[in-house]
């Protein structure tokens, strides 16, 4: 069986999260997501609109994904590789080159965003700027 991780924080989820979620299970048989704790993400200085219960359980109720776990650090991504015997580790191509570290322990690929949505660009129209 073959195990895909990718991180994220899926606040105000919409299709380009699910466009990353779905061509990461393609590549796999076993798809885990680490779900960005609120703790996490206000150390980043980023503030969510659901807090991290409500994000996973959104997480773990679409089909690609058949495990959620906390992200917490991050350091915490060579140890979650180890401990669920990743083979393929999956980030967005915003991030290219960031993982490369991975590569040691498991595949590393980045996929291209999903053109023309994203969380900030939601929250921008929202805010009415």
């Amino acid at each position: 069986m073959k195990k895909v991780l990718t991180y994220g924080t899926f606040d105000l989820l919409h299709y380009g999260h699910i466009n990353l979620l779905k061509r990461a299970k393609a590549l796999g048989d076993h798809l885990t997501v680490a779900v960005s704790t609120d703790e996490f993400n206000l150390g980043k200085g980023k503030v969510c609109a659901y807090p991290y219960e409500e994000r996973a359980y959104i997480v773990e109720s679409i089909r690609f994904v058949d495990l959620v776990i906390p992200e917490r650090s991050w350091e915490q991504k060579i140890q979650d590789v180890v401990e669920h015997k990743i083979d393929i580790f999956v980030i967005g191509d915003d991030w290219q080159g960031k993982f490369d570290f991975l590569k040691e322990y498991c595949q590393v690929v980045y996929l291209p965003r999903t053109e023309g949505i994203s969380t900030t660009q939601i929250k921008e129209t929202l805010s009415g700027q």
